[in-house]
């Protein structure tokens, strides 16, 4: 008794029937609203829409009648696109779906067919994949910015290690680890933010090329192409932005303990106390996210992306639950608006009692000011205190939004630049370096201008040389005598050593 069904929506359900046949029996059919009943344990259902489910009125499986079943999927295409569907009946031994007996039909129209040689309780099982909306590549500004971070990071941590007999041990090292961590996180910004899924190219509907003797069941009903890289990226990015807020936040102890509690000498073993901590609580703070993340979510292949994000290789907002429930709340934003709160208190402290005090030994009000103001800012870059503007974006009013944005865009991609020329070319060290490269260079330079004069000498000699060796032509050239040559060759070493002359 071969029967047809076409499933339109949730509720409409029309049987067309073949003429009886006399030995035939009538049967009915129930639409189920949910799966309330059918809780699967092989088949993970976040949506109401990826299963649509179909009982008779015999719950035994009748070898005798086949069953065709017609879907039209209902949901939203703007977000989601079908990947795959498989046709299952629910197997009361198993106390689960099941696909015995049952196949695809393929799909016509946007209508998915199933045929089962039984008569039980059907259903077709969807499987989804969202549309991500993945952001445009960074614009030349912030690459630009990023670009001259790196270079200034790199230059100040040359300068920082190579004179580091001069200056303060502990000074020295909290600026190294700072610029070590921030020029890290600066790479990994540029290189490894973006997810390389977004290159991918996907059809309208992976159904339209469907494998009809394939009807595996999907673990869930949402496919999201995995990418361990980005996770892994994620993770580095998470790690070194801790990192360096951390070392922002010793900086700023170390100054409060050298300007104003002018604490001399530091604590025994002060360097590799702030090191532990510096390096270590960052990576306690992500492994405990991480952990947590994954001992909640480990049966699931998609917990990657309870952790970051689909669009770029960030860290994640709950969708379900929001802001309250994500990691970027409890192990990003937390943390970090308390450095800054520490740092702002401490930079305000230092500013009014040491950089901004009267200085008797600066006669010129002009030059005081100009260098209390490159002091603060110098102290403020190193806090971190830019990093602000981050908040201020929040404000909702989109001119204002828009001014913040771009300044913290411009401070916070130049951060390592700001650390560059406040830090290390405003040196009187670097300056006199700087000078005495520019003297080497200079010096090589009329080296290397002076060389091509003694290159006609050189081919004199050589054919000389040359001419001597052949007999018949050494009678003709007796003029040109080697004392002569070194005579010339001498004065014209005496020339490039006077090039005055």
């Amino acid at each position: 008794m071969p029967v047809k069904m076409f499933f339109k929506g949730l509720l409409l359900l029309v049987i067309m029937m073949l003429p009886l046949q006399p030995n035939a029996k009538a049967c009915g059919f129930v639409v189920y609203q949910n799966n309330k009943l059918f809780q699967s344990k092989t088949f993970i259902a976040k949506s109401h829409f990826s299963q649509k489910i179909i009982s008779t009125d015999e719950n035994v499986e009748d070898q005798s009648t086949s069953v065709e079943m017609v879907f039209s999927p209902r949901y939203n295409e703007k977000e989601l696109q079908l990947h795959s569907y498989a046709c299952v009946y629910w197997n009361f031994s198993l106390k689960d779906w099941d696909t015995h007996g049952c196949h695809k039909e393929g799909v016509i129209d946007g209508f998915l067919r199933c045929r089962c040689n039984h008569t039980t309780n059907f259903a077709v099982l969807m499987s989804f994949k969202k549309e991500y909306k993945y952001p445009e590549s960074l614009d030349v500004f912030s690459t630009f910015g990023c670009t001259l971070s790196i270079a200034g990071l790199v230059l100040t941590i040359i300068f920082q290690v190579s004179t580091r007999k001069v200056r303060k041990t502990s000074v020295t090292w909290v600026l190294v680890n700072l610029c070590t961590s921030m020029l890290i996180f600066n790479l990994l910004f540029v290189f490894g933010i973006e997810n390389s899924n977004k290159n991918l190219k996907t059809s309208h509907s992976d159904t339209d090329n469907t494998d009809l003797s394939n009807n595996e069941i999907s673990r869930q009903d949402t496919v999201v192409i995995l990418n361990p890289t980005c996770t892994a990226i994620a993770i580095l990015l998470h790690y070194f932005v801790l990192v360096t807020f951390t070392w922002m936040e010793l900086s700023a102890a170390q100054l409060y303990f050298l300007l104003i509690r002018t604490m001399k000498p530091l604590p025994q073993h002060f360097i590799l106390f702030i090191s532990l901590i510096g390096w270590g609580v960052p990576a306690i703070v992500v492994a405990v996210t991480v952990g947590i993340i994954y001992s909640q979510n480990g049966n699931n292949s998609q917990w990657e992306l309870d952790y970051r994000r689909e669009e770029i290789c960030w860290l994640a907002t709950q969708e379900s639950s929001g802001l309250i429930t994500s990691p970027l709340l409890w192990s990003f934003i937390i943390p970090v608006t308390n450095i800054l709160i520490s740092n702002v208190v401490i930079f305000i402290v230092i500013v009014v009692k040491v950089l901004w005090k009267n200085n008797q030994n600066l006669k010129s009000t002009k030059i005081s000011i100009l260098k209390k103001f490159l002091s603060t800012l110098s102290v403020a870059v190193v806090f971190g205190v830019t990093w602000i503007l981050a908040y201020l974006m929040l404000i909702d009013n989109d001119g204002i939004r828009v001014t913040f944005s771009c300044l913290f865009c411009l401070f916070s991609t130049t951060q390592g630049l700001q650390i560059c020329i406040l830090h290390i070319v405003r040196t009187k060290i670097f300056q006199s370096k700087a000078s005495e490269v520019l003297k080497s260079l200079s010096l090589t330079a009329g080296r290397v201008k002076a060389l091509p004069s003694m290159t006609p000498l050189r081919l004199r000699v050589r054919m000389y040389n040359m001419l001597r060796s052949l007999p018949a032509l050494n009678e003709r050239f007796w003029l040109l005598e080697p004392s002569i040559l070194t005579k010339e060759m001498a004065s014209s070493e005496s020339d490039q050593e006077n090039p005055g002359i």
